[in-house]
C-alpha cells in the first residue's frame, strides 16, 4: 500500500513529558519545587485545587506507561529530571533513591527500543534556588550547571540526547511579566535578566557537555510565529518587535551565538538591558546548540498599537504591539487557542532559510481538551479531533521535510493526560487517559492511530 505521507527514514516517533507534570512531588524522596511552596501557599490559584503532589504516578507506573508506549509505536521519548528530586536543595547531596529512579526509567526505555532524550529544566526550580534569586542570580546559575554536571555523568553513558531548557520564556513570561507563575513578579527589568542568565546558564551546560560528552546537546523553544494583521508598515513592524521579544530572544543565542541587533538597540532605548559580564559574548558565540525542540500550539497574530501606552505602566513587550484577532480563524474553544497547521511549516521554513538548516524536530504540539468522557463509546474516548490536529499539522510537517527542511521527528504533548501547572487536570492532552482517583490509563483512539502512522512511518489522508 502506498502511503501519501511518506517520513524520511529514522523519522523520531514519540511524546514528550515533564517530571513534575507526571512523576508526583510527593512519590519518593524529592526537594521542593516552586510548584509545591506556590501550591501550599496560594491552592486557589490552581484548577480544582489540585496541585503537584500526585500527578499522574508515573513514578510508580513507569514500567506499565513504557509498555504502553512500545504498543502505540514510540521509537523516542522526551522526558525531564527533576532538578529537586535528584539534589534535594538543588546544591549539596545526591538523592540516591532518585538516581535508581531514573536510572531505572532509561534502562526500561532503552529495553524496549525507545530512546530516551532528557530535559534538564522544565519549570521546576528549586525553592532554595529560588530564594537565591532563582535565574536573576549569577550563583544559581553555577548551582544548575552542577546539577547538570552529575546529570551527565549518571546518566550519559545511556542517553545521548539532551536538552537544558524546555520553553525557557515561559518562566520570564509566567513568573516576571504576566503573573500565571511563581515568583508573581512583574518587573521587565527582571525578567529580561532572567532570560538573560537563562541562555548564560544553557551556554555553559553546552560548553561542559562539548567537552566531556558524545552526544549531541540542545533544547526546546516554543515558538510562535508571529503573523501581521495586514502589510502596512506599522503592522509589519509590530510582529517584527513581538518576534524579536518572544522568539528571537532565544532562538539567535541559542543557534546563532548572538542576539539580534534589533532587540539589544530597543532594549537600550528604553533602559532594559540586562547586567552582563564581559566573557558572556564569547561563551555564547561559541556553545550553539546541536539539536532544537520546537514546542508549536499555536500563531501569535498582532498589529499595531490602537493605543500609546500609559507611560505609568510597567515597561512591557505589549508596549509595541496588539493582539489581533483574525476573523474566521479556527479555535481551540477548551483552551481559547487558535489552531493554524500552516505555522509549523512557516517555522521550519524559517529554520532552514535563515537558521543554517539546523537540525530540529517537533518536540511538542498538542490538544488540550475538557470533559473528554463525554466521547466515552465501548470504554474508549473517541477522539476523532486529536486525530484531525496531529495529521492536519503533519500534512505541513511533511510538505517542510519535502523541501529539504532538517526535520527529524514530532512528539505529541503529551504520552498521557498529566497535570498542567495552574490548569490540573483541566485539559486532557495524552494519547491514554489517566483516571485521577484510580489511576488506571486507557488508550483513546488517536493511541491505535498514532501506532499505525509510526509502523508505516506516514499516514494517508
Amino acid at each position: 500500500m502506498t502511503v501519501e505521507y511518506q517520513f524520511p527514514e529514522g523519522f523520531w516517533w514519540g511524546s514528550a513529558a515533564s517530571a513534575t507534570q507526571m512523576e508526583g512531588s510527593r512519590n519518593g524522596v524529592s526537594g521542593e519545587t516552586i510548584w509545591d511552596h506556590w501550591f501550599e501557599n496560594e491552592p486557589n490559584r490552581f484548577f480544582d485545587g489540585v496541585g503537584p503532589h500526585q500527578t499522574s504516578d508515573f513514578y510508580n507506573r513507569y514500567k506499565e506507561d513504557i509498555r504502553n508506549m512500545k504498543k502505540i509505536g514510540h521509537n523516542t521519548f522526551r522526558l525531564s529530571l527533576s532538578w529537586a528530586r535528584l539534589i534535594p536543595g538543588g546544591q549539596g547531596e545526591v538523592n540516591q533513591e532518585a538516581v535508581s529512579f531514573y536510572s531505572d526509567v532509561i534502562d526500561e526505555l532503552l529495553a524496549h527500543d525507545i530512546e530516551p532524550f532528557v530535559n534538564l529544566f522544565h519549570f521546576d526550580m528549586p525553592i532554595e534556588m529560588q530564594n537565591k534569586g532563582g535565574w536573576e542570580s549569577r550563583e544559581v546559575i553555577a548551582a544548575y550547571v552542577d546539577y547538570a554536571k552529575i546529570a551527565f555523568d549518571l546518566f550519559g553513558d545511556r542517553v545521548k540526547t539532551w536538552f537544558t531548557f524546555n520553553e525557557p520564556i515561559v518562566p520570564v513570561e509566567g513568573g516576571y511579566l504576566y503573573d500565571f507563575h511563581y515568583p508573581n513578579v512583574v518587573d521587565a527589568r527582571r525578567a529580561i535578566q532572567v532570560a538573560y542568565h537563562t541562555m548564560i546558564a544553557h551556554a555553559k551546560v553546552v560548553e561542559f557537555y562539548h567537552q566531556e560528552q558524545d552526544g549531541k546537546i540542545g533544547i526546546v523553544l516554543n515558538l510562535t510565529p508571529s503573523y501581521p494583521r495586514s502589510q502596512n508598515p506599522a503592522d509589519l513592524k509590530a510582529s517584527h518587535i513581538c518576534d524579536l521579544f518572544f522568539n528571537r530572544s532565544f532562538l539567535d543565542p541559542a543557534v546563532k551565538g548572538e542576539y539580534p541587533e534589533d532587540l539589544i538597540s530597543l532594549l537600550e532605548e528604553h533602559g532594559h538591558l540586562p547586567e552582563t559580564q564581559p566573557e558572556d559574548k564569547d561563551l555564547l558565540k561559541n556553545h550553539i546548540v546541536d539539536l532544537l525542540g520546537v514546542n508549536y500550539y499555536q500563531p501569535r497574530r498582532v498589529k499595531a498599537k490602537d493605543h500609546l501606552p500609559n507611560p505609568y505602566s510597567p515597561f512591557m513587550p505589549d508596549w509595541f504591539f496588539d493582539n489581533y484577532e483574525m476573523p474566521g480563524r479556527k479555535m481551540n474553544p477548551y483552551r481559547g487557542w487558535e489552531i493554524y497547521e500552516k505555522g509549523i511549516y512557516d517555522i521550519m521554513i524559517n529554520l532552514r532559510d535563515n537558521y543554517g538548516n539546523i537540525e530540529s524536530f517537533i518536540s511538542e504540539n498538542g490538544m488540550g481538551v475538557q470533559d473528554e468522557d463525554r466521547f466515552l463509546k465501548d470504554g474508549r474516548i473517541e477522539d476523532d479531533y486529536r486525530i484531525d490536529f496531529i495529521s492536519g499539522h503533519l500534512k505541513w510537517l511533511h510538505k517542510a521535510a519535502q523541501e529539504g527542511c532538517n526535520v527529524k521527528g514530532y512528539h505529541l504533548w503529551t504520552f498521557m493526560d498529566n497535570w498542567s501547572w495552574m490548569n490540573a487536570y483541566k485539559n486532557r492532552y495524552g494519547f491514554y487517559s489517566v483516571d485521577i482517583e484510580t489511576g488506571e490509563r486507557t488508550a483513546k483512539k488517536s493511541a491505535s492511530w498514532f501506532a499505525d502512522v509510526s509502523k508505516q512511518n506516514g499516514f494517508n489522508a
